[in-house]
């Protein structure tokens, strides 16, 4: 799949799965929501309750900033499938201005988040690599 049309997918998905490794070596999946920006893709930490604030997503970026994000689709005719991976190094983005930035971008992608803006922390990750695969030519 062509750089473009890998960045026009993600960009048009609403859901993806941030897949962390920690300093355990174990795996880790998650969904979240995000807004892409450039080679940038954010996403940040929201209100829905949680069992902790202790994220074992933060932890593992702290201790390896490696990260995977994959977009995909699904349904029953197999010729419509796709996946979209971007590669990148994660970091907790600490700048003001950043974290603004990417709140408003999150809210105007998301309109839950313009009821309950999410307090962070937010995470940007710099795409490095893009990879994906489609059944239709």
């Amino acid at each position: 799949m062509e750089a473009a049309e890998a960045r026009r997918r993600i960009a048009d998905s609403r859901v993806a799965r941030l897949a962390t490794v920690g300093d355990d070596d174990r795996p880790h999946i998650v969904p979240i929501v995000f807004a892409l920006d450039g080679d940038k893709l954010y996403f940040a930490v929201d209100a829905k309750p949680k069992r902790t604030a202790n994220l074992k997503r933060l932890k593992n970026i702290a201790a390896n900033a490696s990260v995977s994000v994959l977009v995909d689709h699904y349904e029953e005719d197999w010729t419509r499938l796709w996946w979209v991976r971007a590669d990148g190094t994660a970091r907790i983005v600490t700048d003001d201005t950043e974290t603004h930035r990417a709140i408003e971008l999150l809210t105007r992608r998301y309109p839950r988040y313009r009821e309950a803006r999410p307090p962070g922390p937010v995470v940007a990750i710099h795409i490095h690599r893009l990879s994906g695969w489609s059944a239709e030519p």
